[in-house]
Order: C-alpha cells, then sequence, then structure tokens
C-alpha cells in the first residue's frame, strides 16, 4: 500500500482536511443551493424507472433548523439547534455517524417565528473550513476536520423574522448579509482569521442569500437588500450597480437572485419575476431589465434554470415553467403543501421539488407541459431544507432529523 494511503487511514482527520482543501468535487453540495449556489446537482444518476419506494438508509436526530446540510466528500456537515444551543456537528455522509460536535449559547427570543428557532442559513465549506450564520447573526468559522473553533465574530443587529441568509466563501473571503430591514448589509470578512475587509451599509438587509457573478473580470456579489437589488464589487464592497425592488403589502425580499452568465433573474412576492442584463462599459456598470414575468411570482423559494427555462414554485404553491429568455409562462400545476415555501432541485434528467409536507415530488424537465414521474414521502416532519442529490443519495433534512434515501 502506499505511503498516502497508510497515513489517510491512520489519520480519518488529515484525510477529511486534505478533501476539504482539495475543494468541491463533483457531487459535493458545499453550500447553499450547491457547488454554484445554483440549485444543481451534478451527479446525481436518475434511474430509467423509478421504484415505487425509496430505500431508507439511516436517520439520525440532530437538532432543529431548516438550514440546508453541507455535504464534501464522504462527510455531511449539519447546522442546527439542541436546547439553548446552536450545533454544528460533522457525520459520515454512508453511516451518519458523528466525527465532531461544537456549539455555542445561543438565545432565541422569537416573535411571529417562535416556531423556527434553529438556523436558516445553510454552512458553507471552503479551504479546510466550515462557515456557520446563526439566527442571532454569529458568525462562525471552524476547521472541517475536527470542528475546533478557528474565529467568531458577533455581527450587529437582525432582522424582524431573524437571520436567514447563508454566507458565501470566495477569494479567501467570507461574504455575509447581517443585520434589519432598517439597518443593516453585507459585509467581507478574511476566511483564515474572521478579521472583517469591507462593509456596505447603505440598505438594510432581509431573508435572501447572496451569489456571485462576474461581469468583465469583475467578481461581483450579487445581493438582495430589504428594498433593491444590488452588485458589490468583491474585492472592495464597492456598489457596481442597484435597481429598486422595493416591498409591497406583506411581503419578504426571501428569494435569492438567480445568476445566468450576465443575466441576473429575481423575484418577490405580489411582484412577479424579473429578469436583467448586466453590462459593464469601460469602468461602469449598467443594469438593463430583459423581461418581467408579472403572473409568477415567488415568496420563500428560488427558482432554477435548467436549459432556456426557468422552473420555480409560487406564493400560492403552483410549480411553473416560464422561459428564461422571455419571461413568457409556459405551464403552471397546483402542489400541495408547500404555503410559499418549497425547494427545487435540477438533477440532470429531472426536477426534484420538495415542499413542507416531505413529498419529493419528481417531474421532467419540460417546457411543454408538466410531466410528473413520481412522488415519495421522505420527511417525517416539516421539510424546509433543500434535498441533497448525488450518485444514487438523496439527503433530506426535516425538522429534526437526517434521512439518507437511495434510489434502487
Amino acid at each position: 500500500m502506499p505511503r498516502a494511503h497508510k497515513l489517510l487511514r491512520r489519520s480519518p482527520a488529515l484525510g477529511l482536511a486534505l478533501a476539504v482543501l482539495a475543494g468541491p468535487a463533483h457531487g459535493d453540495w458545499p453550500q447553499w443551493r450547491g457547488p454554484n449556489r445554483d440549485g444543481r446537482a451534478a451527479d446525481f444518476q436518475a434511474p430509467k424507472t423509478w421504484p415505487k419506494e425509496l430505500t431508507q438508509k439511516w436517520k439520525v436526530t440532530v437538532g432543529d433548523g431548516v438550514a440546508t446540510p453541507a455535504l464534501v466528500g464522504d462527510k455531511l456537515f449539519a447546522f442546527t439547534r439542541e436546547g439553548g444551543a446552536e450545533v454544528a456537528r460533522c457525520l459520515e455522509a454512508a453511516t451518519g455517524k458523528e466525527v465532531w460536535i461544537e456549539k455555542y449559547d445561543a438565545v432565541f427570543k422569537g416573535g411571529a417565528d417562535s416556531g423556527f428557532p434553529g438556523p436558516r442559513a445553510s454552512p458553507a465549506v471552503a479551504q479546510g473550513k466550515v462557515v456557520t450564520l446563526g439566527v442571532n447573526g454569529t458568525l462562525s468559522a471552524l476547521d472541517a476536520a475536527t470542528g475546533k473553533k478557528v474565529w467568531r465574530v458577533e455581527t450587529k443587529g437582525i432582522p424582524r423574522f431573524h437571520t436567514s441568509s447563508s454566507p458565501v466563501v470566495a477569494d479567501g473571503l467570507v461574504v455575509a448579509q447581517f443585520g434589519g430591514e432598517s439597518g443593516g448589509g453585507v459585509a467581507a470578512y478574511e476566511l483564515a482569521s474572521g478579521k472583517e475587509q469591507w462593509q456596505w451599509t447603505n440598505e438594510g438587509t432581509a431573508y435572501a442569500s447572496p451569489v456571485l457573478m462576474t461581469v468583465g473580470d469583475t467578481k461581483t456579489v450579487v445581493a438582495e437588500t430589504s428594498a433593491s437589488v444590488i452588485g458589490l464589487d468583491l474585492k472592495t464592497g464597492q456598489l457596481l450597480w442597484k435597481t429598486a425592488f422595493a416591498v409591497t403589502g406583506r411581503g419578504y425580499n426571501s428569494s435569492t437572485p438567480v445568476v445566468e452568465g450576465n443575466t441576473v433573474i429575481f423575484s418577490g412576492a405580489n411582484r412577479g419575476t424579473r429578469a436583467f442584463t448586466v453590462e459593464k462599459k469601460g469602468d461602469t456598470f449598467e443594469a438593463k431589465e430583459t423581461w418581467a414575468n408579472k403572473d409568477q411570482s415567488v415568496l420563500y423559494n428560488t427558482p432554477v434554470v435548467r436549459g432556456k427555462s426557468l422552473f420555480g414554485l409560487t406564493a400560492s404553491d403552483a410549480l411553473f415553467c416560464v422561459s428564461a429568455e422571455t419571461g413568457k409562462t409556459a405551464w403552471t400545476e397546483p402542489l400541495t403543501g408547500g404555503r410559499g415555501y418549497g425547494n427545487i432541485v435540477d438533477a440532470g434528467a429531472v426536477l426534484l421539488a420538495l415542499p413542507p409536507n416531505g413529498q419529493l415530488t419528481v417531474f421532467e424537465p419540460s417546457d411543454k407541459e408538466y410531466k410528473k414521474v413520481a412522488n415519495y414521502k421522505v420527511g417525517t416532519n416539516a421539510t424546509y431544507a433543500y434535498p441533497i442529490a448525488t450518485g444514487n443519495r438523496i439527503y433530506v433534512k426535516d425538522k429534526d432529523s437526517i434521512t439518507l434515501w437511495t434510489v434502487e
């Protein structure tokens, strides 16, 4: 046996550290909405014929919360609440066996969101670290191999319904939205040390998560604030462009912007779905609207682009398909059990839709008509997190547990 293989067998922590340092593998789901924050599962192997039932391999109680776990290599990282603490833990992806656990005290004072005391922000795993953002704005970086705290920062302020925005890691920076609707913003911290590098505070924050976009040679953070969709220079935090997206009625800015090339697609309750392109001309940036669909509005769901189509779930619980090029509606189909919540994953040959009722719907990515392939009960309690699909595995986080299902 080669010496390196002997070393890895003797030191599981070293093996995990090397795997995480190497970057995301083909089937990893290392952060909110997957490797590229676009809701796409890179290597799910859909069967030619779907079984009558999925096979449950294991189920582990991990604590309360709606944050989607992160999958890197053979390890699964969960972020939840147990009693008065927020808890990060690492599990073996194949068995559910606990590798390490780290926790800190976090008092939860709920109001209208009292039924959701657990974390909502999904962990991000990069460069040997696990980054979490708690309901009170506690931003942490842990060693991915051991769970040891590297640094922890208390950001200032929270939204009305607590922090729900998932951090993103890029170019050695952790970018996170902080504060509330009337005061807050976006900030970047050194991944290695937690030292703040820049802060943008011209508008308050909301519940969507930042994504990345490159325009010309400029890496950009695309974020949805309490009143706008903005583009910030990743390196400096400078505002590059902004388009108004003010909340109307009782709505919220809680749907993460979708980036496809130089196009940004975003949606909100009672405000339809819009798309604009961002262009760089000299040293300036310009965002121009390309289409607007007034009929299909999402609330807590973030749509996914597949080919030339956009698939999402409306605030009134209807699956929809619209053209990603023109915004024209192709079809809609009622989906029960969502209450405006639900997540859709592009799993290659099929799309997976999972609303809070725990019923996983498998359907074809057609722009002609809705065609359901299969339906499975995968959650005992409410399912607000994304299903993680890789190979023939589907990991599902419900209110307090994670279950591994396989397609056999």
